[in-house]
């Protein structure tokens, strides 16, 4: 696989570069800024972008939409000191989003999420609502609620059934940016737009287009912030 790694901090350059050569990574290249890494994705192809959020000049959200703009394959992975800006990194549709300091194992299982993300080509669930039957794509659903041996999915056509247990669908929408906040829900982190911490612990998450929101356990907050926490090697 080909890297590019766009950070205004030689260190973490470097640091970032050892730890994919740990890994057996080789192809490895590097920019300090928004305009350098531009210059190299339109003469070079990459697989994965490692980007930094706070750069002077163009950030790494703004390079992450026109690199999304202009080269759809390139899958982007955020890597950043700041852990307030995961939403917006999904927004542009990362795959994934490393606080640092960050291990060898965290970018081996990001990675993994990006050859995961490649495999299925097209995603189609056919759920139920009444008589009306529905063709629904990951990216139509807000939200996964289990309803006993079944579940149920938001969309904005509203609720319609789907014969399968949420631990099934876990696993099946996780490369599609899901995420299980509770033992009842499974949440599409592009489709989240704020998020607020409740009773000290838990998170509730509200979404675009829909005036709604769900509310995770302690557990699955728990689980939220330690999937973007950095770990010490």
């Amino acid at each position: 696989m080909k890297f590019l790694i766009v950070d205004d901090e030689p260190l973490a350059i470097a640091r970032l570069t050892r730890l994919l050569g740990s890994l057996g990574y080789t192809s490895i290249a590097s920019a300090s800024n928004g305009a350098e890494a531009l210059g190299l994705v339109a003469s070079r192809e990459f697989d994965i972008a490692f980007l930094d959020v706070s750069m002077t000049g163009m950030d790494g959200i703004e390079l992450g939409h026109i690199l999304r703009e202009r080269h759809e394959g390139l899958a982007i992975i955020y890597q950043t000191a700041h852990e307030t800006f995961a939403l917006q990194a999904f927004g542009v549709g990362a795959v994934d989003y490393l606080l640092k300091p960050y291990s060898a194992e965290q970018i081996e299982r990001a990675i993994e999420r990006v050859t995961a993300k490649a495999k299925p080509k097209e995603l189609r669930l056919i759920a139920k609502a009444g008589d009306n039957h529905y063709l629904l794509t990951p990216g139509e659903i807000y939200y996964v609620k289990a309803d006993l041996s079944e579940v149920m999915f938001r969309t904005d056509k509203g609720f319609s059934y789907y014969p399968k247990k949420i631990s099934e669908l876990e696993t099946l929408l996780e490369p599609y940016g899901f995420l299980r906040i509770h033992r009842s829900y499974l949440i599409n982190l592009r489709r989240v737009d704020e998020m607020e911490t409740i009773d000290q612990s838990r998170i509730r998450f509200t979404f675009e287009g829909i005036d709604e929101n769900v509310e995770s356990s302690k557990e699955g907050a728990k689980q939220f912030r330690n999937r973007f926490k950095g770990e010490e090697e």
